[in-house]
């Protein structure tokens, strides 16, 4: 009999759900050994943490203000440490970075390092001082900060372009994972994927979000290291392979000459979104290599930093204290993850190049490939495609295509593990979207509601209806979403990296200068937000293939196009702000009383 209240009794509660999901694991790997089929493992994985989350989001549900913006602040450091993380860990870190390190190589890493240096800066520059500031959403610290409704609606419009571009990635990630776990068409997963999305965070708002978010964590972090650990003890590299996959990437490069890698495919493939594999391993060239590696870091950095779904989460700790555990924690949770990343990529890759292991495809004969269950499977729903183009009979590297997105998704089944563990990998994958996708939505809805809807438009709005708002737009902004994420336009992880350049152009300087310089102004705020914002949008539709295809300047393309977008924010911001009035005296002792780490917060609960 559990006594006390929920917040008393979370770490009884999340020992109790992590322990039933392990027995659920063993009840369907029992069910396989009886001959119970893939697909319905898949759809049973699937359908149990779907169920799990929406029950949790039911139990979750509030129609007070501070419970729905901000979980009542009464997240312990250790638990929104974990709900951070899978707020973080979107699609694109559980679904699409392997990927990424599978067909970018090297240069990739500079996604991780971004990415979890970003919480470096969250942590020194951010967090603390935005829960000392006591505010609901981004929006509503930089409306406040600066004052005025044309900055707050700024923002809103920054957070709006960054969040929704990251939430048709999510959204992407749910359909591609619902789609071959239901086998359905990638465009009718999209709208499965949103309805789970839903089902967690329009009753509860933030606080269902959070405690969701939690138990998506321990499904993810299950997930994503279970077939690694498995699939490294059968390759000979031990149990932790983070510290022995060094002689896998060694056997890459002595395989990749030998299987032509960097021969262009002689034919394309019927359907877009799958390429062959054309990049080296690891073969980084310094120069204008290391400038691209370093400019990527710097963009997920400070995209980080300025993402409002990830600084909203540190506004529901108790304190300005437990804020910063909770980044620490934070870090941590994240870390097991990216951690095991590259590993990932580099023990999936040599399971379809070594010749030497029975996983092995390319070499092979093209009909006994063509033959595989996993290559049937993922043909049958267009992420993966073969071609014997030059009609020898054997599979060539070049005649190869893959889907980038499905590499972590794959990885069970083109390493001979059992069907459970790709189960158990589709629900983990489906967990870090759905997440994402959560917080995501409800950043934009909140946005939207409080400071467009009750701070602009109608001020005496009462809270019934100021929740009804927000709940019918986390419903419109998700169909929007589902909308332009079937339309496929992009990959995962380019989306990702889109959503954390609008996010550093427009936003960066604006919060930072907003803690850390008194002299920075409304009108500054105002003109470092919408030129940095133009400036990097403006770049990207000059550089994306989509747009005018331009040369990219200095090596400067669309992943990256922050690096433009945020110098001239800082310059706007500082020079603006010089040649107009200072802020008055009460703004500028407000910011003093903002990096106190005691005290009461700057802004009332009720504001």
């Amino acid at each position: 009999m559990i006594k006390g209240s929920f917040i008393e009794n979370l770490g009884r509660v999340y020992a109790m759900y992590t322990g039933g999901f392990l027995v659920f694991i063993i009840l369907m790997a029992i069910l396989e050994q009886f001959g119970v089929g893939a697909n319905t493992i898949g759809i049973c994985f699937v359908a149990f943490t779907v169920v799990i989350y929406a029950v949790i989001g039911w139990l979750s549900r509030t129609m007070q203000v501070e419970a729905y913006y901000v979980a009542g602040r009464e997240v312990p450091a250790v638990y929104n440490g974990m709900a951070t993380a899978a707020d973080w860990m979107s699609g694109a870190s559980f679904v699409a970075l392997a990927g990424g390190i599978y067909f970018g190589g090297y240069g990739y890493l500079g996604f991780i390092v971004g990415w979890t240096g970003g919480y470096v800066l969250v942590n020194s520059l951010m967090a603390p001082y935005l829960r000392k500031f006591g505010c609901y959403t981004v929006p509503d610290f930089i409306g406040t900060r600066y004052g005025g409704n044309l900055a707050r609606f700024c923002a809103i419009v920054v957070l709006v372009v960054a969040s929704f571009t990251y939430v048709t990635a999510q959204i992407n990630a749910s359909g591609t994972i619902a789609a071959r776990a239901l086998h359905i068409p990638f465009e009718a997963g999209v709208w499965v994927g949103l309805l789970g999305i839903l089902l967690c965070s329009m009753l509860g708002g933030m606080r269902a979000v959070t405690w969701t978010q939690v138990a998506q964590y321990i499904v993810l972090i299950i997930a994503y290291l279970a077939p690694v650990i498995w699939m490294s003890n059968k390759q000979g590299f031990g149990i932790i392979p983070h510290f022995s996959y060094g002689d896998a990437v060694l056997r890459i490069q002595e395989l990749e000459p030998l299987v032509s890698l960097g021969t262009a495919a002689t034919e394309g493939a019927p359907f877009g979104g799958v390429r062959i594999l054309t990049t080296p391993h690891n073969d980084p060239q310094g120069g204008m290599d290391s400038w691209k590696f370093v400019t990527l870091a710097l963009c997920m950095m400070t995209g980080t930093a300025s993402l409002p779904h990830i600084l909203m989460r540190y506004f529901t700790t108790p304190s300005v204290r437990a804020a910063r555990k909770s980044v620490a924690f934070s870090l941590f949770f994240i870390f097991l993850l990216y951690f095991t990343a590259p590993a990932l990529a580099t023990l999936t890759k040599l399971q379809l190049l070594d010749p030497t292991l029975p996983t092995a495809i390319i070499g092979q004969s093209f009909e006994a490939v063509k033959s595989l269950a996993w290559v049937q499977n993922w043909e049958s729903v267009q992420m993966l495609w073969l071609s014997d183009s030059n009609g020898d009979g054997i599979l060539q590297l070049n005649e190869f295509f893959m889907r980038p997105d499905i590499v972590v998704l794959a990885t069970p089944e083109i390493a001979g593990l059992p069907y459970v563990v790709s189960g158990l990998v589709a629900a983990g994958g489906l967990a870090a979207a759905m997440s994402t996708a959560d917080g995501l939505l409800l950043a934009i809805a909140n946005a939207l509601s409080h400071d467009l809807y009750y701070k602009i438009i109608d001020p005496k709005a009462d809270t019934r209806h100021r929740l009804i708002v927000a709940r019918v737009l986390l419903i419109v902004i998700g169909a929007l979403a589902a909308i332009i994420a079937s339309l496929q336009l992009t990959g995962i992880l380019g989306a990702v990296a889109w959503a954390f350049c609008f996010a550093a152009s427009g936003l960066f300087f604006p919060l930072v200068l907003g803690v850390w310089w008194k002299r920075a102004n409304t009108q500054g705020a105002i003109a470092g937000m919408v030129f940095g914002f133009v400036a990097g949008s403006a770049y990207l539709y000059y550089v994306f293939p989509g747009g005018m295809g331009g040369t990219p300047w200095f090596g400067i393309d669309h992943l990256r196009f922050a690096i433009i977008g945020m110098p001239v924010s800082l310059v706007a911001m500082v020079v603006v702000s010089l040649m107009t009035p200072a802020p008055d005296a009460e703004t500028q002792a407000m910011v003093d009383e903002v990096r106190v780490p005691s005290g009461k917060t700057i802004l009332g609960a009720a504001h």
